[in-house]
């Protein structure tokens, strides 16, 4: 059995994601000839180092330049990263939800667009209105509202409109956790308070981002988007 292979056994005991260290600490117990020649590796070299900490630079290296690719998942959402094992079929059933996430935001936009081209004047003035409030909430406060859709254009049970009365602003974060389900819209005093509170918290942090909170601003996007909400 190859090193790699060994490498992958050691991972495939684990259940659920494990950082790289404690891969290692795991190949180490259960192949300890491995161990041991990396510790003599070790001992050679002129930096102070363990064959434990030569194992896991040697894993990482590995996972870094993907020679462990449709063997791993890997969550680069933490730090230090995390990976777990995949099986076979848990790999083609990643595979094909991925290629249908990288289709999302076609299918998405091929729905926009064949509901903007059925659209009243009123109604694109309404939608090109919600686009400039948000853009205008990043541009002079730094703050990443989406305009999102209340009930999910792609949402497989009851999929929402692109239509003004289906928009509303959330924050981006919220927006990835909502992802393609079906919430009910905010009323307009719901979606209000829900910026308010949004500028309480951003407040705190402004200065260091180099934001000046000017609320003659905030008040005219609020009555802009009254308006249209």
């Amino acid at each position: 059995m190859k090193t790699y292979e060994k490498y992958l056994e050691a991972l495939k005991t684990f259940e659920d994601y494990v950082t790289v260290s404690e891969w290692a600490e795991k190949v180490a117990l259960l192949y300890p000839g491995l161990l041991e020649k990396a510790n003599k590796e070790a001992d050679e070299q002129k930096n102070d180092t363990t064959g434990l900490r030569e194992i896991a630079a040697r894993i990482g290296s590995r996972v870094s330049t993907g020679g462990f690719d449709g063997y791993i998942k890997i969550n680069d959402m933490e730090r230090p990263r995390r990976v777990k094992y995949i099986s076979k079929e848990e790999l083609d059933e990643n595979t094909t939800q991925e290629i249908e996430e990288d289709l999302e935001p076609l299918n998405r936009k091929e729905i926009e667009k064949k509901a903007e081209d059925k659209m009243v004047l009123k109604e694109l003035y309404r939608l090109d209105e919600f686009r400039n409030i948000q853009k205008a909430f990043k541009t002079f406060f730094n703050l990443d509202f989406e305009l999102d859709h209340a009930k999910a254009l792609l949402n497989e049970d009851d999929a929402g409109e692109h239509h003004p009365d289906n928009f509303q602003l959330i924050l981006k974060y919220h927006n990835g956790k909502k992802v393609n389900k079906n919430w009910e819209r905010f009323t307009l005093d719901e979606q209000l308070n829900y910026i308010r509170k949004c500028f309480e918290l951003h407040t705190l942090v402004a200065n260091r981002f180099g934001v000046s909170i000017d609320e003659n601003i905030l008040n005219s996007l609020m009555e802009r988007l009254k308006e249209v909400y």
